[in-house]
Order: C-alpha cells, then structure tokens, then sequence
C-alpha cells in the first residue's frame, strides 16, 4: 500500500515534470519569435518609415499584439500569431528598398523633364539682366520689357535664381534628389515671377 502510494506521487510528480518542462518550451519558442520579429523591425525601420510607414505602423501594430499575448501567457496563441508577423516584419526591408528604387526613378524623371528648361529659363533672364544694366546710366529697359523695371531689383533677383539655380544642380550631383528638386521648384517660380517683370514671353525664356 505504502510502495503503491510512493508510485502514485512519483507519477503525478513526473507528469508535473513533464507538463513544467512543456510549459518552458512553449515558452522559450514563443520569446524566440518575439525577439525575431523585433529584431527584424528594428533593421527595417529607419528606411521603412520613409517609404513603407503605412506597412511599418501594421506590423509594429501586430508586434504588439502578439507581445501582449506573450505578457498574458498565452504561448499558443504567440506560437500562432507570430509566424505571419515575422514574414511581414522581414518584407519591411524588400518593400521600402523597391519604394526607394521607384522614387528614385520618378525624381529622375522629373529632374530630367525640369533641368534643361529651366535652364534656359536662366540663361535667357540673365541675358535680359544684362540687357538692362548695360542700358542703366540711360533709365531706360531695353525693347520688349516692361515699362518701370527696377534694374536694382530684377539684378537682385537674377543673383538669388542663379544662386539657388547653382545649388538645385549641386544637390543633384551629390545624389541628393530630394534638395535638387525642391531647389528646382524654388527656382522656377522666382524665374517665373521675373521673366513676369521683364515682360518676357514663354518662348523667350523656353525657346526648346
């Protein structure tokens, strides 16, 4: 009776064992992953929230249900959870690098669509400038200009468009597409706003 009841608890003491041990596996996997998917995010995240943030915020979304999981003890349902939110958390990289491949595209693009004529636009205004301070003892615009014209003016602003025209084309050999466009854009519309003053007609500044 003695030997049976010493089986007995060595029994329930082993399946204790067993069910502890299980336990502590679940659980280790399920950290496992956890970890995995933070490691993940957190290697992706400086150029997916850049050019994925929509997809950065659903996964980091994700991560923090299945880390509340984890918090409740509920390994299970991590174990369930947690493998579609590692394949998202790893796609974060492929998806902001094929974001960046398609911006970098449509920025070049577009630099090659705005440079040639807005450099014309340029040459043009500062031939037109020049025209007017050669004629400036005389107070007088040359023909086809606006009556009035402040030389002192148009010259200041002629230097500012060339200036910024300068550093719209440095930013782009540095690879700095994001300045050279916005530069640009700066530049046609003080260019505009001169050619405006100068009295100077769309294919006098864009003869191409």
């Amino acid at each position: 009776m003695e030997i049976s009841r010493h089986r007995t608890r060595f029994f329930f003491a082993a399946l204790l064992a067993i069910a502890l041990a299980a336990c502590s596996g679940r659980k280790d996997a399920a950290q496992s992953l956890v970890w995995e998917i933070v490691a993940a995010v957190a290697a992706a995240e400086p150029e997916a929230a850049k050019y994925v943030p929509d997809q950065l915020k659903d996964v980091q979304t994700k991560l923090t249900d299945v880390r509340t999981l984890f918090d409740n003890g509920d390994y299970a349902g991590v174990m369930t959870a947690a493998p579609a939110v590692l394949v998202a958390a790893q796609s974060l990289a492929t998806a902001a690098a094929a974001k960046k491949d398609a911006m970098l595209k449509a920025q070049n693009e577009a630099w090659t669509d705005l440079a040639p004529m807005l450099s014309d636009e340029v040459i043009a205004l500062q031939s037109r400038v020049d025209q007017l301070n050669s004629k400036r003892p005389a107070r007088k615009a040359p023909k086809g200009a606006a009556s009035g014209v402040d030389v002192a003016e148009a010259g200041a602003a002629m230097a500012d468009i060339t200036f910024l025209w300068s550093k719209a084309q440095a930013a782009f050999a540095g690879g700095n597409l994001d300045e050279a466009l916005a530069t640009a854009k700066d530049v046609k519309t003080k260019a505009d706003a001169l050619a405006g003053s100068l009295a100077l007609t769309p294919s006098q500044v864009s003869p191409h």
